[in-house]
């Protein structure tokens, strides 16, 4: 029904559909860095035209998502380490500087919110299956909706655009690194020592822990990105 809905809107609605849609899966994981975009088996998949794929296509070359192979189409962009590097230390300083100031502003909503974003965030499973890592859709959305409200109080939306554009970018990565980090990161314990850091007013604690939880992050992308080429190579 949703393929068949997409095939009769119009062009410029079709592009923006099939551009969400394409940008979610690559930044979830379920289109892999590197993997080539075919637009005849895409328009098959995502019930749209190819006029709006290849427009959609070209938006997220534009981002940075894809890469435009010459006269050959494009392909996913590849998850190169050195980007995701500096893409973490940006996060670290920019996230940092949102969260103290969150800290200093937040009021009684805002510690509530808190508390309330980890408490949820807390209460589920992070994989589907024990054995293996099987991401949690709900889980994805509640990490998400913990780490935007710690920052919500800074009172800059620019700021804050910024630090979700950076987040996102970095969520492809991420979704490499889970099954090397599952089960033996206990981010649930991460997550509680900044929620507590962040309302007990400790900035400098709750940005240290932070900037700590986004470089484990960093160190488990790392070693899949190194398990990648081995098996690349091999």
């Amino acid at each position: 029904m949703a393929a068949e809905t997409d095939r009769h809107a119009s062009p410029d609605t079709q592009a923006t559909a099939v551009y969400r849609r394409l940008r979610s899966d690559i930044l979830e994981g379920r289109l892999s860095p590197g993997i080539r975009l075919k637009v005849q088996e895409l328009s098959a998949s995502y019930g749209a035209g190819q006029a709006p794929l290849r427009e959609a296509l070209a938006q997220l070359a534009a981002e940075g998502l894809a890469r435009r192979i010459e006269q050959r189409g494009f392909r996913v962009a590849d998850a190169d380490p050195a980007e995701f590097t500096g893409l973490i230390r940006t996060r670290c300083l920019v996230e940092a500087a949102a969260l103290r100031e969150s800290i200093a502003r937040g009021d009684a909503g805002w510690e509530d919110a808190v508390a309330a974003a980890e408490s949820r965030l807390m209460r589920l499973p992070r994989s589907l299956e024990a054995g293996r890592f099987v991401p949690n859709p709900a889980w994805e959305v509640a990490h998400r909706t913990f780490h935007a409200v710690l920052l919500s109080a800074c009172e800059a939306p620019p700021l804050l655009a910024f630090c979700q554009r950076l987040r996102e970018e970095a969520d492809r990565y991420r979704a490499l690194a889970n099954a090397v980090a599952y089960p033996g990161r206990d981010v649930a314990v991460e997550h509680a020592a900044i929620a507590k850091a962040a309302l007990n007013r400790d900035a400098e604690g709750a940005a240290t822990l932070l900037a700590q939880h986004l470089g484990s992050t960093g160190e488990f992308v790392r070693l899949a990105l190194e398990r990648r080429a081995a098996q690349a190579s091999g």
